[in-house]
């Protein structure tokens, strides 16, 4: 398969220094502004997919008429809070 380019960006030379100045050892302009845009995209793929399954949850509720409680929640939620930090 052949490679494919993304788009030239144009940008302020401070905006440049800004992005330059936070470099790793080592590391690239081009390959920081390649993993930027891989982790926008898996950020923006989970993001659609959290309201998908949201949304799904909202129909499913609907057609059941099954519901949790806000109260019902927040404690599911303060139980998964105390567990991954040791608490309880």
């Amino acid at each position: 398969m052949k490679s494919a380019t993304i788009p030239a960006l144009r940008v302020t030379p401070d905006f440049r220094h800004d992005a330059e100045s936070v470099l790793n050892d080592g590391e690239t302009l081009s390959s920081f502004v390649e993993e930027s845009v891989r982790r926008q995209i898996e950020r923006r793929k989970f993001q659609r997919e959290f309201i998908a399954r949201g949304l799904a949850a909202r129909d499913k509720a609907r057609v059941t008429g099954e519901y949790v409680s806000k109260d019902e929640v927040m404690n599911r939620l303060r139980s998964v809070r105390d567990k991954a930090t040791g608490q309880r």
